[in-house]
């Protein structure tokens, strides 16, 4: 597996995690990295989206002021800062990965990404 997502866990409604994906091989040059979530019985949404050198960053409007997105070029890692957490956010997040610039269908487009990582739990309760 190229990314390897990490930082999911258990929480109460309010409270805060951050998300870590990093790419173990270092081999790719990705022009973008985003996160999706999955819950239980619905499909794949979109989180939040951000270019290689972090000078654009994308939001879905569920998560908008509460989580920030962020983009180590280094290490080539990105992170997903989550505050507030309510039990609606509760699914399983994975992080994904570009080379390319993104077409008309923008950053939110999942079919748009090469690279996943595996995902991790989150479970905010309430």
């Amino acid at each position: 597996v190229q990314l390897q997502a990490s930082g999911g866990g258990l929480v109460q409604a309010g409270g805060s995690l951050r998300l870590s994906c990093a790419d173990s091989r270092r081999t790719i040059n990705y022009w973008r990295m985003a996160w999706f979530r999955q819950a239980p019985g619905k499909g794949r949404e979109f989180v939040a989206a951000i270019s290689w050198n972090g000078g654009s960053t994308y939001y879905g409007d569920s998560v908008k002021g509460r989580f920030t997105i962020s983009f180590d070029n280094a290490k080539i890692t990105v992170y997903l800062q989550m505050n507030s957490l309510k039990p609606e956010d509760t699914a399983i997040y994975y992080c994904a990965a570009d080379r390319r610039i993104p077409d008309s269908n923008g950053y939110s487009y999942a079919p748009g990404y090469d690279y996943w990582g595996q995902g991790t739990q989150v479970t905010v309760s309430s």
